[in-house]
């Protein structure tokens, strides 16, 4: 069983999966979640020495049998609706941290979304953002 979390953190949870889900978490990937908790609005009351705790937690529960499945229900039953479009973005930045997004990442985003009852308009507008911003010459 899973220690509560709250929408903070399942934030974090989001970002540390799709970062660990091809089993290589980049620096550029690492470097991304910081500066994101550190900008964010959403994280101005997050407590940045939990970050670590947190990213340690969530590697644990990816770790054991049905990992992702476990992450993919903590979000699901932790963040509340306003924040489901939160958590496809943060993790789509994180997975474009790198320019490149890989197959393993691709496929958990789209698990995310489904868990998350997001439409492909809503995702396909975050993506096009996510695209924008990350785009290089």
């Amino acid at each position: 069983m899973t220690a509560p979390i709250d929408h903070l953190d399942a934030l974090i949870y989001a970002m540390v999966t799709v970062s660990a889900v091809d089993r290589t978490m980049t620096d550029a990937e690492l470097a991304r979640i910081g500066e994101i908790v550190s900008h964010l609005p959403i994280f101005d009351a997050y407590d940045a020495n939990k970050l670590i705790p947190a990213s340690q937690a969530c590697g644990e529960i990816l770790s054991a049998d049905n990992g992702l499945e476990l992450v993919l229900e903590l979000l699901r039953s932790t963040l509340p609706k306003k924040l489901h479009e939160t958590a496809y973005a943060v993790a789509l930045e994180v997975a474009a941290a790198d320019l490149d997004v890989k197959a393993e990442e691709t496929r958990f985003l789209q698990m995310l979304a489904d868990s998350l009852e997001l439409d492909k308009l809503t995702t396909t507008a975050i993506e096009r953002g996510i695209r924008a911003r990350n785009t290089v010459l």
